[in-house]
């Protein structure tokens, strides 16, 4: 039986984090002056195992959520991560996905596809070798994420290709992105730099619209409107007039689209926030390690969506987007 919030919005998707750790250090995200050497990851016994995740999840489905994406941090950083997919996978007929920095997708691709993922989503910021590796800060070459994207595509695995675009830094990066995947059957969906967290620095000025991002690729190649496949759909979507394939763009800081949002969240240790850009969780663990029957979980997960009133990015001022939040390698973006 489907539950709805305050607002009217059905629960409809929930993004499993699997760990907090990343190989990256991504401006936007895991800036090295706040998540340096001596920075307390989660310990591994602090983590929900694979069967605590399958059963959340499987509750989760009974609420009428039909798509699972796990994310991390890096989520490939979770050993046997194929194991926990298969788990996911046989619990019906879900959309499952994964997102990924794309760093051992070439080893991993096969197994995964194997086990039952559905598509993989790859961050992808920028092609130009430079600006990649300062925008991942850990010295890492785009040619490896190019091959796990390919190891992807080999696999049989949709590819959607996702870029943070910030002012500065990489916006020269777009047209590039569009013109090598134009023709590959892979989407790519540009992201406007958002104020995630509260350690990367954000500022209205590192934003780059999405208007002028498609503005941008559309004078390079021309572009139609999509409409949107379903309710909830975060990117809007563009078809490249000549039919050689499509691309999205999510503005959720100059186009809010919090009156449809259906996502949920769970983080590496069980916390449940209903917005990415929450300030606390709900601790589902201590429900699942105190012996709580499936009734129970369920009716702990209904309570909480029953009463959400989230709409931050509609609300969203200077003063809102310097309040501590809970930051997104902890719950996967």
């Amino acid at each position: 039986m489907g539950v709805l919030d305050t607002l009217g919005r059905p629960l409809r998707d929930l993004r499993i984090s699997v760990t907090d750790r990343c190989n990256f250090r991504c401006v936007y995200c895991m800036p090295k002056e706040v998540f340096g050497r001596d920075y307390r990851f989660l310990p591994r016994r602090e983590l929900l195992t694979f069967e605590e995740i399958e059963r959340v999840a499987r509750v989760f489905a009974g609420l009428g959520v039909h798509k699972l994406r796990i994310t991390g941090g890096e989520p490939l950083l979770r050993r046997d991560l194929d194991v926990l997919v298969r788990q996911l996978a046989a619990l019906g007929d879900l959309d499952l996905t994964l997102t990924t920095n794309g760093a051992l997708l070439a080893q991993k691709a096969r197994a995964l596809a194997d086990a039952g993922l559905t598509r993989v989503t790859v961050s992808l910021d920028s092609l130009d070798d430079e600006v990649f590796r300062v925008m991942n800060d850990v010295d890492f070459p785009v040619a490896r994420v190019l091959a796990g994207i390919d190891a992807a595509a080999a696999a049989g695995l949709p590819v959607k290709v996702n870029v943070v675009v910030k002012r500065g830094l990489n916006e020269g990066s777009v047209v590039d992105i569009a013109r090598r995947f134009r023709g590959t059957g892979h989407v790519v969906r540009f992201i406007e730099y958002m104020d995630v967290g509260h350690s990367n620095g954000w500022r209205m000025d590192d934003v780059v619209p999405a208007e002028e991002i498609v503005r941008t690729i559309g004078a390079e190649f021309p572009l139609e409107p999509v409409d949107p496949s379903y309710r909830g759909e975060v990117a809007q979507r563009y078809r490249y007039a000549d039919g050689e394939g499509e691309i999205g763009v999510i503005a959720s800081v100059t186009q809010p689209f919090c009156g449809d949002c259906t996502r949920a969240r769970l983080s590496a240790d069980g916390k449940l926030y209903t917005c990415l850009f929450a300030v606390r969780g709900h601790d589902l663990r201590a429900v699942l390690r105190s012996g709580a029957t499936d009734e129970e979980l369920d009716g702990a997960i209904r309570a909480v969506w029953e009463r959400r009133t989230d709409r931050y990015s509609e609300l969203r001022t200077e003063e809102t987007s310097r309040r501590r939040k809970v930051e997104m390698s902890y719950i996967g973006g």
